[in-house]
C-alpha cells in the first residue's frame, strides 16, 4: 500500500467525491455530486493547503483524508484542520485510517503547522484519541453531535 498525494492521482477524484457525497453530501443543503467533484479540484496540491492524501493499492484507492482550511465555520480562529477521513469499506479494520492519517500529520508538520483538529461523530475519539488526539468540546454541529479535537504537532 502506498500514500500518495491527489494531486498526483487525478483519476481518483469521481471515486472519492462518491464517497464524500454518500457519506456527509447530505450535511450541506442544495450538496451535489458535481459539487463535490468541482471542490476536490481545489485540493490537487502537494506542497501547500488544502491536499488530499490517498491510500492507494494496485491502482484501488483505497482510502483518504485531507489537511484544510477552518472546516467548522463555528471556529473561525481554528485554522488547519483534518477532515475527508475515510476507509472504503471493503478496507476497513486494517489500520488504514490510523496509516493516512499520521502521514497528513506528517505534511502538516512540514508546512509548519502547529496544531491541527479535527471533528468526530464518534464522541468517546475512538482512534483520534489513540492517536493522540485530544478532546476540546461536544457540539451539535450541522444537526450532528460532533466532538472536536485537537493535536499538537512536533510534541
Amino acid at each position: 500500500m502506498d500514500l500518495e498525494f491527489l494531486a498526483n492521482k487525478e483519476n481518483a477524484i469521481p471515486v472519492l467525491a462518491r464517497w464524500y457525497f454518500e457519506e456527509w453530501g447530505h450535511l450541506e443543503k442544495g450538496n451535489t455530486l458535481d459539487k463535490v467533484t468541482e471542490k476536490l479540484h481545489g485540493y490537487l496540491n502537494t506542497d501547500k493547503i488544502p491536499l488530499i492524501v490517498l491510500a492507494v493499492e494496485r491502482g484501488e484507492i483505497l482510502g483518504a483524508a485531507q489537511l484544510k482550511y477552518r472546516e467548522m465555520d463555528i471556529y473561525p480562529e481554528k485554522e488547519h484542520w483534518l477532515g475527508g477521513v475515510y476507509v472504503s469499506k471493503n478496507h476497513r479494520g486494517n489500520k488504514l485510517a490510523e496509516q493516512i492519517i499520521r502521514k497528513v500529520v506528517s505534511i502538516a508538520g512540514k508546512l509548519d503547522v502547529h496544531k491541527l483538529y479535527l471533528q468526530t461523530e464518534n464522541l468517546s475519539g475512538g482512534l483520534y484519541t489513540r492517536l493522540g488526539w485530544r478532546p476540546i468540546e461536544q457540539v451539535n454541529y450541522r444537526g450532528l453531535d460532533v466532538l472536536v479535537m485537537e493535536k499538537e504537532i512536533g510534541v
